[in-house]
Order: C-alpha cells, then structure tokens, then sequence
C-alpha cells in the first residue's frame, strides 16, 4: 500500500525524483547551520537522508549507464584544474571583492578544526563530496531543471537538449550555488551542461562530476585547503 502511495505521488509529481534529494540537502545545509550540536553532526544526517530519498523517490529516474568513460574522467579531471588553478596560481585571488562580499558570502570551511581529526566525520564528508553530491546535481541540474526550462513538460524534453535560454539559466543558478566559488562554479557548470549536450547521459555528467569532487576531496585532504569544502 505504502509504495502504491508513492507511486501515485511520484506520477502526480514527476519532478520530485529529481528535485526532493538536492532540495532536501541545501534544507539541511541550511538548518544545520543554527541547530545543535552544529554542522559536523548535521553533514553525516544530510548524506543519509539524501541517500534514502534517491532509494525511495529517485531510483526509477536514476541511469548510471557511461557512454564515454574516458571523456567524462577526462573532463572531470579538467574542471578539478579549472577549479583549484586560480587560487594555487595566484595567492590572494580569492580575496578579491568580486568573489567574497555580501552577496556571495566569504570562502572559509565549515569544517570544524576537530572535525578535520575525525575519521568518520571525513568518510562521510568525501563520500558525499564524491558519490551523493554528483549525484543529487546532476538529477537537479542537468537532468531536471536543464529540461523544465525549456518545457514545464520536462518530461517530454530529451536529455541533452538545447535551448540557449535553459543552457546559461542553469549555469548561472549552478555557479550562484557555489558563493564566493561563482566563477570556476560558472565554468564548472559551462562544462557539465556541454557534456549533457554532447552525451546526452546521465551517468557520464554523474561520473564527470564525480571525478571532479573526488580529485577535490583528495587536494583538500593532501593539502589542508579546507576553504574548498564550504
């Protein structure tokens, strides 16, 4: 009865597969940010209830299927460069008013100091960096909002199709995500939705995506530069 009920909600519904993990994400994101015992307990309960959505309310629009393995670690590996470069390259750039002011907010960690000294605390931080994030974006991004800006009958609008207008909305909303981050968020988010045009494949800007937080992850660890993980 209980999946009849769901079933029925998600054909009401149909973007919700694609919207409620993400959403419910930046939810927690946010309430995480006021609610006791702080941000390093709420990371570990943000995974898991994401992770329990896309099993529940995701899993008949999810497609891991890789069409261009190689392409797509390619062009992840690429967007890692793009996004560390800038700030490695030139010491300081960050700082620059145009990325940290009172509308994109200022790059430092929201990881706790004794969060950085915990074991489990980072299994969950990388594998939500590496694994659920690509995941959940991508569904929203590329997947869903992709579509619904050329159609609200997103349904009937293939993946990878074009319209200038739904292109540079969800690059821009994509970077917008990213705060102080906005401009590597910007090109970050150029190159996934050319690869969504290009494959036209869920699972390759999955896999894409996913090689770009986990390169990340690893450089934040190998390095310390805990202001990338915000």
């Amino acid at each position: 009865m209980r999946q009849e009920v769901l079933n029925s909600l998600l054909s009401r519904y149909p973007a919700a597969g694609y919207v409620a993990p993400f959403a419910t994400f930046l939810l927690l994101l946010a309430a995480g940010q006021y609610l006791p015992p702080g941000p390093q307990f709420w990371y570990p309960v943000r995974v898991l209830a994401a992770s329990i959505l896309l099993v529940l309310v995701s899993r008949r629009v999810l497609d891991f299927r890789v069409s261009r393995a190689a392409g797509s670690v390619l062009l992840g590996a690429a967007v890692f460069v793009i996004w560390a470069a800038p700030d490695l390259i030139w010491p300081g750039y960050r700082s620059h008013w145009l990325f940290q002011n009172s509308l994109t907010g200022v790059a430092h960690s929201s990881v706790h100091p004794v969060a950085r000294e915990h074991g489990l605390y980072l299994v969950f931080r990388v594998a939500g960096s590496a694994l659920l994030v690509p995941i959940i974006e991508e569904l929203f991004w590329r997947a869903w909002l992709m579509r619904y800006a050329i159609s609200r009958q997103f349904e009937n609008v293939p993946l990878g199709a074009y319209s200038a207008e739904s292109f540079w909305i969800t690059a821009v909303l994509f970077a917008s995500e990213h705060g102080p981050y906005w401009d590597v968020g910007l090109l970050a988010g150029v190159a996934y939705n050319w690869w969504m045009l290009r494959t036209r494949s869920l699972g390759d800007c999955i896999l894409a995506h996913a090689v770009t937080n986990g390169l990340l992850a690893a450089y934040v660890l190998r390095t310390g530069r805990w202001e990338f993980w915000m």
